[in-house]
């Protein structure tokens, strides 16, 4: 490989020379020399991940020499930051810098700057806290709030204030939040900032949005029509615009497919991300020749990297981050509309080396409606792998770290519960020897139990194998049986299966245990069953138990963990896919699944065939065993009930069960299908509106009777009938006005004066008894007009307090006048209903003053006869 980055590049003594950074690098010794740590705030291109490296080394021929640790988020951005140092310096990669990523390290015995992951990184904080021999260690792009970096950030304060105090350490970054990591940094006093100005040339934004509508990003999915016009906007500016292009994508997937939609532009087409061959990485990083060049590449290409002859940008938009997915048990990549900061850092590439432009494939309008910032990883990812990191460190809450954002406490406590069902934490959340060696491997925790586990019962090669497929998805085109996809990562010939025999040989050395004889391997996969399929299978199965699935027909399954799943090809008819494997297998073990939009259930993308006894022994924690009493279809059913988490393995009818689970069942069926179960007739109805009326009017002790009141102390009044019901019919005959009185407040007493307060009937001066009804805001008393001569005031309830509404009815029965004040009729309403009625009436009394009149039920006739 040459040591040029490119024919522009210049010499390196040249290259150093002009890096801008170098204004800085004054106040930024100071900074560290005084107080330990600083934040470096500086543009992209001005050599803060390669200058400032070598000089606090003391490399560049300034300084003492120092060793320096420079953690970045990326592999591909560790390798390229080292090989542009090790250029600068007129050397390779390996002597005085060096890298070390996850299955590769390029550093000797002079290395005097290591450039790592922040992975490794904190695989080392754990083997050796103290970083013996480390100086300084620069946190290079913290902006990006990778969960690995925050943790990393917050290990390395633990070593300064209780270990190293003079270990150094810098944040550096193009954007950052530079007060809250000078907080951070500083304990007590904020770590000094130190700025660094770049040259910075002029970038035009042209705003092209597509024509036509696009559906919005969902879980992994992509609108074709965007990555369409995505394309189309490439080709535009290739025709508008001179220099090379750099497109902005949301993964490996959309990529692949704007390739192809590219084919045959006069250019060549370059694809960068993380898991492209080093050499296509290196080809891309190191600059073309005269040929135009389009890179398309992933959100790794917005900080860190520099792509030489990049002079248009096309940014569609989105970016791929990670979210927990909660039915999937692991956290999952997901789509997501990119961040203004991001746009920001994409649209620089443009403008690195001279002035550029770039094409924004979305409306001027929908700008400032985009995420100022992405989502600190900490708040949204899955924190298992945190948690145990946290637990190791000897900090399992997390409550002692330095974090600039805590975690959520859902989420770790989630995280904690993962980790107890594995073993890798105990009971306090301590980690466990098991724990501690899990966190050493490098993997998830879910994987490494299965890497851990497996081992024993097939042997660590095969082992190391499966874990190394469920690690990285292996590419759409070996298929969705995890079986024939490990079969056909052996035999080789992309880039995928190479990286997927390294990080095999990896992780088979990590387990460290010598394979058993396979006349010695136990379990599932013992003898004739270990098999590459049964193998495949309990490994997946190991590390997602909750996801071991039974098929409930025509490529449908159920998951442990109570989501449904279909095996892609599925479609409205029901019927699986001709080309899946899996179709006719009983038992699945899902290793990757997602849910398409508006979908029930979730698609499975890799899984393997397993039998019973593998899921029972893999998902032994989700075994249960016992009576299970509820409401189906209108009646209580009481089963013994085996599940493996929402499967139901077998199951037989009750005789006796439990009464209490009997009674919560009836509870359950009312509270589902509601109080209509019960048997309302118009007296139970009126003792309810009576009841509510005082609560309205007295409130307590006079209790609530709404639907969700009534649900809450349902035991409180239906507690005899709840022990007797079984099926809708019981609860039919159930009266439920009887029931009601028991809530009556009886204990103070104040039951007796129920009927007092609120009166089923009003007894009117005719002598009749007439019912009021309860049932609106105000109580109403309808009763014909004539019946209440005599009586001067209107009726009142609840101890005097409310009037009742009167509904003055004429001898037929049809409402002829409402009032709240009986004596104000008389007096002004009265004559205007009478001169109307009495022609209508005229067999009635409609005397002139019907306060002094006697009152009747009766014609005139009738009352003279007596």
């Amino acid at each position: 490989m040459s040591l040029s980055p490119s024919p522009a590049a210049g010499t390196p003594g040249a290259a150093l020379a002009q890096l801008p950074v170098r204004s800085a690098l004054p106040a930024l010794r100071d900074a560290l020399d005084t107080t330990g740590a600083a934040v470096l705030c500086a543009p992209p291109g001005t050599g803060k991940t390669t200058l400032v490296p070598l000089e606090l080394a003391g490399l560049t021929g300034e300084g003492p020499r120092r060793r320096v640790v420079v953690a970045e988020p990326r592999r591909i951005a560790a390798r390229a930051a080292a090989r542009r140092m090790a250029w600068l310096l007129g050397e390779r990669v390996g002597d005085r810098v060096g890298f070390t990523v996850r299955g590769e390290r390029r550093a000797g015995p002079r290395t005097a700057v290591e450039v790592v992951t922040t992975g490794v990184l904190l695989q080392r904080l754990q083997r050796d806290p103290e970083l013996a021999g480390v100086d300084v260690v620069v946190l290079d792009e913290c902006h990006e709030r990778h969960l690995d970096a925050d943790t990393c950030a917050a290990f390395l304060l633990d070593v300064r204030a209780a270990l190293r105090p003079e270990l150094r350490l810098l944040a550096a970054s193009a954007t950052t939040d530079a007060e809250g990591w000078a907080r951070l940094l500083g304990g007590g006093e904020p770590a000094p900032v130190v700025a660094a100005t770049g040259v910075s040339h002029p970038v035009e934004v042209v705003w092209a949005p597509p024509e036509r509508p696009v559906a919005p990003p969902h879980g992994m999915r992509v609108d074709p029509a965007l990555l369409a016009h995505v394309a189309a906007v490439v080709r535009r500016a290739l025709r508008e615009q001179a220099g090379d292009v750099l497109c902005f994508l949301p993964g490996v997937g959309e990529i692949a497919r704007v390739a192809g939609q590219l084919a045959g532009v006069d250019a060549e087409v370059l694809q960068v991300h993380g898991r492209a061959p080093a050499e296509v990485q290196d080809a891309v990083l190191a600059g073309g020749d005269d040929a135009r060049r389009v890179v398309l590449a992933t959100s790794v290409a917005e900080s860190s990297l520099t792509v030489p002859g990049v002079r248009v940008v096309v940014d569609s938009g989105l970016a791929r981050v990670p979210r927990m997915d909660h039915a999937r048990g692991l956290s999952a990549l997901t789509t997501v509309r990119a961040s203004r900061a991001a746009a920001r850092q994409r649209a620089g590439r443009a403008g690195r080396q001279e002035p550029g432009v770039v094409y924004r494939c979305w409306a001027e309008g929908e700008d400032g409606r985009l995420p100022r910032f992405p989502d600190p990883e900490i708040k949204v990812a899955d924190l298992t792998a945190f948690a145990l990191q946290t637990a190791c460190w000897g900090d399992p809450t997390a409550s002692g770290l330095a974090l600039l954002d805590a975690p959520p406490a859902g989420a770790l406590a989630a995280a904690r519960e993962v980790l107890t069902a594995i073993g890798a934490v105990d009971a306090a959340g301590r980690a466990t020897e098991r724990g501690v060696r899990m966190a050493r491997l490098g993997l998830h925790p879910r994987l490494a139990r299965a890497l851990l586990d497996g081992a024993t019962e097939v042997g660590v090669r095969r082992a190391a194998e499966v874990v190394a497929l469920l690690s990285e998805e292996p590419p759409r085109s070996y298929g969705d049986d995890l079986a024939a996809a490990w079969r056909t990562a052996r035999r080789g010939g992309d880039a995928y299966a190479a990286r997927w025999q390294q990080e095999a040989r990896r992780l088979a050395a990590a387990a460290g245990e010598p394979e058993r004889d396979p006349g010695e391997r136990r379990g599932p996969a013992a003898g004739g069953a270990a098999s590459e399929d049964a193998v495949a299978g309990l490994l997946a199965a190991l590390a997602f138990p909750e996801r071991v699935a039974r098929a409930r027909g025509a490529g449908s399954y159920l998951m442990a963990s109570g989501t449904g799943a279909d095996l892609a090809g599925v479609g409205a008819g029901g019927r699986a896919g001709d080309g899946s494997r899996l179709r006719d297998a009983a038992w699945l073990a899902v290793a990757v699944a997602d849910r398409p939009v508006a979908a029930a259930s979730a698609r499975v993308r890799l899984a393997a065939v397993i039998d019973e006894g593998t899921a029972r022994a893999a998902a032994g924690a989700l075994y249960s065993s016992g009576e299970e009493v509820h409401w189906a279809d209108g009646e209580v059913v009481a089963r013994r009930v085996t599940r493996l988490g929402a499967i139901e393995l077998s199951a037989r009818a009750l005789g006796a069960p439990d009464p209490g689970l009997l009674r919560d069942a009836v509870v359950e069926g009312l509270r589902r299908e509601g109080l209509g179960l019960l048997r309302w007739t118009a007296g139970a109805t009126a003792v309810r509106q009576r009841m509510a009326f005082l609560h309205r009017e007295l409130g307590a002790p006079w209790p609530e009777v709404s639907d969700t009141a009534l649900l809450e102390r349902v035991e409180d009044w239906l507690g005899t009938e709840l022990g007797r019901a079984r099926r809708r019919a019981d609860l039919a005959r159930v009266d439920a006005g009887q029931a009601l009185t028991r809530l009556l407040p009886w204990a103070t007493g104040e039951a007796v004066r129920f009927e007092e307060l609120a009166p089923e009937r009003i007894e009117v001066p005719s002598g009749s008894r007439v019912r009021v009804d309860y049932g609106g805001e105000q109580p109403v008393l309808a009763v014909k007009l004539q019946e209440l001569f005599g009586l001067r005031e209107s009726p009142r309830v609840a101890g005097g307090r409310v009037p009742v509404l009167v509904h003055l009815l004429s001898p037929a029965g049809r409402p002829a006048a409402v009032t709240a004040d009986l004596a104000s009729f008389w007096r002004d309403g009265y004559r205007a209903v009478r001169a109307e009625l009495r022609g209508r009436y005229p067999k009635h009394p409609w005397p002139e003053d019907p306060s002094t009149a006697e009152p009747t039920r009766h014609t005139s006739a009738r009352l003279r006869r007596g």
